[in-house]
C-alpha cells in the first residue's frame, strides 16, 4: 500500500480510528470503563439519541439539518402522557400516537423546505421554538410522568437477554442500513446530496426523496422520545432540549457530513451514538465536573465538523491527483 492509497484509507476511516482512541483513552484512565455492565450501560442509554441520530444521517445524506427533533421530542411525549393519562389506552396506542406526532412535526418540516422553498435551517429552527411552545403551553411548564406500563420497557427483556430499549434501536439500525443500502430510493439519496441538479437531470425525484428525510427525521425523533421516556420515567419543561446537538454529532462522528452525499446508518450511526455516549460514560466514571461535561461535548462537536471538512477537502485533492494524467 503507497502512501495515498494509505492516506484515503485513514481519512475513510477516520470515524473507526476515533472510536479506537476514545476507548483506549478511556479504558486506561479509568478501568471501569472497560466492564461488560460499563458497556451495556452506555449502549442502553445511546439507545434514543441513536434512533434520533438515524433520522438525523438521512436528512444530512441529502445536505440538509434538522434542528427541530429536541422539540420534536418534547411535543411527541407531552401528547402521549396525556393520551395516557386521560384515556388509559394499550402502550402500543400510546406509541402509535406519538409516532403519528412526530410524523406531522417532520412533515411540516419537508413542506416548508420542498414545497416552499424554504432554507432547512430556517425551517427547523422556527420549528424548533413553535414546537418546544406549543409543548410548554399544553404543560404550562409542569413536570409530565408516565405509567409503568411505559417505564416496565426499560427493563424488559428481548430473547430473554437484550434490553428493549437496546433491542429497538438496533432493529432501526437495520432497517434504516438496509434501506439506504438495497433500496432504489437509499442509492438515489447518496446521488442529491452530492449533486442534486445533476441527480434532478438523471432522472431522480429530488424533492420526493428529501420530503422523505424530513418526515423519517420526524418519526425517529418521535420513537427516540418514546425509548427515553421509557427510561426516565418523566419530563420537564427541559426535556429535549440539545438533543438536536447530540444527534448531528453522534451522525457526524459516524462519517456523515454536513455537505451531503456522504453518510451510513451502519456502521456509521452506530458507531458514532456509541462513541458520543462513551465519552460521556468515561467522563462521568473519570470524575470530571459536570458544568464541564457540556463545553467538552460542544469541542467534540466542533473538532467533529473540523475533521469533517479536512477529510472532504484531503479526498478532494486525492481524487485530483489521481485524475491527473502522467505524462
Amino acid at each position: 500500500m503507497n502512501r495515498t492509497q494509505l492516506g484515503r484509507t485513514s481519512l475513510n476511516n477516520s470515524n473507526f480510528i476515533l472510536f479506537a482512541l476514545v476507548f483506549v483513552i478511556f479504558g486506561i484512565i479509568t478501568p471501569r470503563f472497560l466492564s461488560l455492565d460499563s458497556f451495556q450501560g452506555i449502549l442502553s442509554n445511546a439507545s434514543y439519541i441513536g434512533i434520533i441520530a438515524i433520522g438525523m444521517t438521512f436528512v444530512l445524506l441529502t445536505g440538509g439539518i434538522d434542528l427541530s427533533v429536541g422539540s420534536n421530542m418534547y411535543l411527541s411525549g407531552v401528547v402521549v402522557s396525556w393520551v395516557m393519562t386521560s384515556f388509559h389506552p394499550p402502550v402500543w396506542i400510546a406509541l402509535i400516537v406519538g409516532l403519528l406526532v412526530g410524523l406531522l412535526f417532520g412533515t411540516v418540516n419537508a413542506f416548508a423546505i420542498v414545497k416552499v422553498g424554504m432554507l432547512p435551517f430556517i425551517v427547523t429552527l422556527s420549528t424548533m421554538v413553535a414546537g418546544r411552545g406549543l409543548a410548554l403551553i399544553i404543560t404550562q411548564s409542569q413536570s409530565v410522568g408516565f405509567p409503568t406500563s411505559i417505564t416496565n420497557m426499560a427493563t424488559a427483556k428481548v430473547f430473554g437477554f437484550l434490553p428493549a430499549p437496546i433491542a429497538i434501536f438496533l432493529l432501526i439500525v437495520l432497517l434504516g442500513a438496509l434501506f439506504l443500502t438495497y433500496t432504489p430510493a437509499g442509492r438515489q439519496l447518496y446521488a442529491v446530496g452530492f449533486n442534486s441538479d445533476s441527480a434532478k437531470k438523471a432522472g431522480i425525484r429530488t424533492d420526493r426523496l428529501v420530503f422523505m428525510t424530513y418526515v423519517v427525521s420526524g418519526v425517529c425523533a418521535a420513537l427516540g422520545a418514546f425509548v427515553s421516556i421509557a427510561q426516565v420515567g418523566e419530563m420537564n419543561a427541559r426535556y429535549g432540549s440539545g438533543e438536536e446537538f447530540n444527534a448531528i454529532a453522534a451522525a457526524v462522528l459516524g462519517g456523515a457530513s454536513l455537505f451531503g452525499g456522504v453518510g451510513t446508518v451502519f456502521p456509521g450511526a452506530l458507531i458514532g451514538t456509541i462513541m458520543l455516549q462513551m465519552i460521556q460514560a468515561g467522563l462521568v466514571f473519570a470524575g470530571v465536573d459536570l458544568y464541564i461535561q457540556p463545553i467538552i461535548k460542544a469541542l467534540i462537536i466542533y473538532v467533529a465538523l473540523l475533521v469533517d471538512s479536512f477529510r472532504i477537502s484531503q479526498l478532494a485533492r486525492l481524487n485530483r491527483r489521481n485524475i491527473i494524467p502522467t505524462r
